[in-house]
C-alpha cells in the first residue's frame, strides 16, 4: 500500500486486514516504478496507490497465520527486504513504548513521520489502534507548518526526526510556538547535541533520544533528555526489553516485539555503559581495505564529526581503477581545511583522498541520511569542489 498520512492510509490500512490480507505500508514519495519494483521483491500481489490497483505477476510470498503487515527496510543499500510481522509483536513494540514514554490515550501525536515506517507504527499507528491514542497528520514537515500546526491543534507528543529539530531550531518560528508540546522524541539517525541544546533553549523543551531497528521495534530511549543534550547515548532499554552484551562492539536485543525468534543483534555497533545506558558506535559491516589495509569507515565518520566546524560526516570507498576513500561532510570549512585538521585525529592513509563539503546532508524521509545520494555525490568527478545541497526546505520534507 502506497498511502500518503491521513484518514485514507487507516481505512486502506484496517479494510486489508478485515478481508485478510497482509499490508506491506510502502513509501509513496518514491517513483511508480521504484514503488512496483520494491512491491515485486517482497512478493506482494497487488499495489495499491492513491491513483490505481496495480496487479502484479510476482509470486506471491507465503505468510503466517499471525501475519498482521510486512515492514519494509530502507533500500538505500540494496533492494528492499520484507520483515513480516505478527499481531503480538507490533502490539508489543507500542505497548513498550507507550509505558516508557508515558504516551497515554488524552495524548494527541502530531504525525509528521510516515505512518508506515517502523518508527511511526510504533509511535503513532499502534498507539491509536490499541490504546485509542489519537493523532494529527502534520500538513508539512517545514517548521512554519509545523507550529501552526501545533498552534491549531495543540497535540502534547511530537515524534520527529534529526532535520526537521535542526530547521526548527534555526528558524524564525517563535519560542511559544510548541508550547503544547510535552514530549519531543528524536529517532531515525543520531542527533547532533548541538542541536539539541539549541531547540532546548530557544524552545525550553528537551528532545528524548530514542533508538530501534525495524527488526526490534524500540529499544532504548532517553527519559530525561540529558543523554541526548550531552551526546552520549540513546539512553536505557524501553521497559520489556533487554539488552546484553555479546561480543565486543556487539549486542543482542531481547523482546516481545523482536520478529522472528524473538532475539535479534543490530549491525550498529554499541556497547552497555556503566549506568546502563545504549551507547551506539557505528556500523559492524563497514569495515574496507584500502591499499591492502583494513579501515573502519565508521572510525573515520567519529573522526570527522569530532572535528570542530564538521556537523554530520559519511565515509564510503568510491569504486574504479583504484579505489579512492572519500568523504562527504556537511560543514562550513573547506576541504584543505579539513584534511588538515584530520591529520592530528587519522593515520594519514585513513585521511579521505576525496571530500565533498555540503551545507547539510540530504536525507530520506525516514530522516536518515541519503547515503544513495551522498554516495552519487562521493562518485562524481570532482574534488576539492564544494557542493551546495537540495533546499532545507526539500531536504526535510516527508509525506503528507
Amino acid at each position: 500500500m502506497s498511502v500518503p498520512n491521513g484518514v485514507e492510509w487507516f481505512q486502506v490500512f484496517l479494510g486489508l486486514l478485515s478481508i485478510g490480507a497482509v499490508p506491506a505500508p510502502i513509501d509513496p514519495s518514491e517513483p511508480e516504478e521504484a514503488q512496483l519494483d520494491a512491491a515485486a521483491s517482497i512478493g506482494a500481489t497487488h499495489l495499491w496507490s492513491s491513483s490505481r490497483l496495480f496487479t502484479l505477476d510476482a509470486p506471491c510470498a507465503r505468510v503466517g497465520r499471525d501475519e498482521c503487515l510486512v515492514k519494509l527496510t530502507s533500500a538505500s543499500t540494496g533492494s528492499a527486504r520484507g520483515l513480516p510481522a505478527t499481531h503480538a509483536q507490533m502490539a508489543a513494540d507500542g505497548r513498550q513504548i507507550c509505558r516508557t514514554m508515558g504516551i497515554r490515550a488524552s495524548d494527541l501525536n502530531l504525525a509528521a513521520i510516515p505512518l508506515g515506517y517502523s518508527y511511526g507504527l510504533g509511535n503513532l499507528v499502534v498507539p491509536l489502534l490499541a490504546q485509542g491514542t489519537p493523532l494529527v497528520c502534520s500538513s508539512s514537515a517545514l517548521p512554519q507548518s509545523i507550529a501552526a500546526d501545533v498552534s491549531r491543534f495543540k497535540p502534547t507528543v511530537f515524534p520527529t526526526v534529526p532535520p526537521v529539530l535542526r530547521a526548527l531550531a534555526s528558524s524564525d518560528v517563535a519560542a511559544r510556538a510548541l508550547s503544547s508540546l510535552r514530549l519531543v522524541i528524536s529517532a531515525g539517525s543520531p542527533l547532533d547535541p548541538e542541536v539539541a541544546r539549541s531547540f532546548a533553549a530557544k524552545f525550553r523543551r528537551r528532545v528524548r533520544g530514542f533508538y530501534g531497528t525495524s527488526e526490534t521495534g524500540g529499544i532504548s530511549f532517553d527519559r530525561t533528555g540529558a543523554a541526548t543534550l550531552a551526546g552520549r547515548s540513546v539512553g536505557l532499554p524501553l521497559k520489556g526489553v533487554t539488552i546484553r552484551r555479546s561480543r565486543p562492539g556487539r549486542i543482542i536485543i531481547s523482546s516481545p516485539s523482536v520478529l522472528g525468534t524473538g532475539r535479534f543483534s543490530p549491525a550498529d555497533k554499541a556497547k552497555i555503559a556503566k549506568n546502563g545506558e545504549l551507547v551506539l558506535l557505528g556500523r559492524t559491516d563497514r569495515v574496507v581495505k584500502i591499499a591492502g589495509r583494513r579501515a573502519d569507515l565508521g572510525e573515520i565518520e567519529r573522526a570527522l564529526k569530532g572535528t570542530p566546524g564538521i556537523r554530520d560526516a559519511y565515509a564510503h570507498i568510491v569504486q574504479g581503477p583504484k579505489p579512492i576513500l572519500a568523504a562527504a561532510v556537511a560543514t562550513d570549512l573547506d576541504t584543505p581545511e579539513v584534511r588538515r585538521l584530520l591529520k592530528g585525529r587519522l593515520a594519514s592513509w585513513k585521511v579521505p583522498t576525496r571530500v565533498v563539503a555540503l551545507d547539510r546532508f540530504p536525507v530520506t524521509a525516514r530522516g536518515k541520511a541519503d547515503t544513495l545520494r551522498l554516495r552519487q555525490l562521493l562518485a562524481a568527478p570532482r574534488t576539492e569542489s564544494s557542493i551546495s545541497t537540495l533546499s532545507a526546505a526539500r531536504q526535510i520534507s516527508a509525506p503528507r
